[in-house]
């Protein structure tokens, strides 16, 4: 059997995922948007390929959002990098969902900064779960 080249391997790996797989570059534009993306935010690839990553991070977080964002393009580290980040993301219809992902930094072939990939989770039924759940346990603490 032949083996597969690392190119089409990390293709179908990026297009055949469930997850979301967005990589944005140093000003947060969006360069990859694969169809798990589509599916969970609802928008295609056409609509945010050279969009800002506004397009899908609520208005409120945004602030806190970008001076991360510009701290890990000057600085070349992220606490993320190891740890899952929770935030929340809107999808095209305005429904407000929870996520869950994980960040990479992307560097070049001189090994400048190039942006960033994460790969994304729709975690909304677990959250409003776990949300019910603590309520409940509060109720019964009274």
């Amino acid at each position: 059997m032949d083996q597969v080249p690392f190119e089409e391997l990390c293709r179908q790996i990026v297009q055949g995922s469930n997850d979301a797989i967005i990589y944005s570059d140093r000003e947060g534009i969006i360069r990859l948007w694969n169809p798990g993306a589509e599916q969970m935010l609802g928008f295609s690839a056409a609509e945010t390929i050279g969009q800002s990553l506004d397009i899908f991070i609520p208005e409120n977080q945004r602030p806190r959002h970008w001076d991360g964002y510009f701290k890990v393009m000057q600085t070349g580290t992220s606490r993320y990098e190891k740890d899952l980040l929770a935030a929340p993301a809107l999808r095209k219809d305005g429904t407000r969902i929870s996520t869950e992902f994980s960040m990479t930094i992307i560097r070049d072939a001189a090994g400048e900064i190039a942006g960033t990939a994460a790969i994304m989770r729709d975690v909304t039924v677990r959250w409003e779960k776990e949300k019910a759940l603590r309520k409940r346990l509060a109720e019964l603490d009274k």
